[in-house]
């Protein structure tokens, strides 16, 4: 009988969460990557609501992972080398709180992690003296978004902004970390 691990979770926010969704369902040790949003004001928000920049919340995604096939500081490492988290509120031409660079908690030894990789990466000057923004927070509450919003990189790759904004992403993902890619 194989035991079951336990699963831990992250909560990240990057930008569209198109783009840190299908980053994070490549990785080996990823069970599954949930679009939606923390962070904000009001109960149960709807997209168009978030897209506003008027509830406060940032467009994230939920993530369900072994760590006995990956740590949450290579989470995180993945996380920081595949946006900028150097500009407040922006990601290319996404602009706006709903946009920012957060990483939400979910206990102490993760805001440690989180906090240690902020600094390591700060340290080694990765962002060419830029400082990092990236907000460290305590998880709330995570709604999940629409679920034209789930899976939408796989589903829609023929789209320009999948092509122009994901694809490099991907690509670099496959280049920086291809030891922690899944098996196809």
């Amino acid at each position: 009988m194989k035991i079951q691990n336990k699963l831990e979770t992250a909560t990240l926010a990057g930008g569209c969460f198109w783009c840190t969704e299908a980053v994070f369902q490549r990785l080996e040790g990823v069970e599954s990557v949930t679009s939606g949003f923390t962070g904000g004001t009001i109960k149960n928000p709807a997209y168009r609501e978030i897209v506003q920049g008027r509830t406060g919340h940032a467009e994230a995604i939920e993530i369900k992972f072994n760590p006995e096939a990956i740590s949450f500081k290579d989470i995180l490492l993945v996380f920081f080398a595949t946006h900028d988290p150097t500009t407040l509120n922006r990601q290319q031409n996404d602009v706006g709180t709903q946009y920012r660079s957060a990483i939400f908690y979910h206990s102490e030894t993760q805001k440690k992690d989180a906090e240690d990789v902020v600094g390591l990466l700060t340290e080694q000057n990765v962002f060419e003296g830029k400082p990092i923004v990236t907000e460290i927070t305590e998880a709330e509450t995570f709604y999940k978004a629409e679920e034209e919003h789930q899976d939408f990189y796989n589903q829609h790759r023929q789209q320009p902004y999948c092509q122009y904004i994901i694809d490099p992403k991907i690509a670099k993902l496959n280049k920086l970390f291809s030891e922690k890619l899944k098996v196809k």
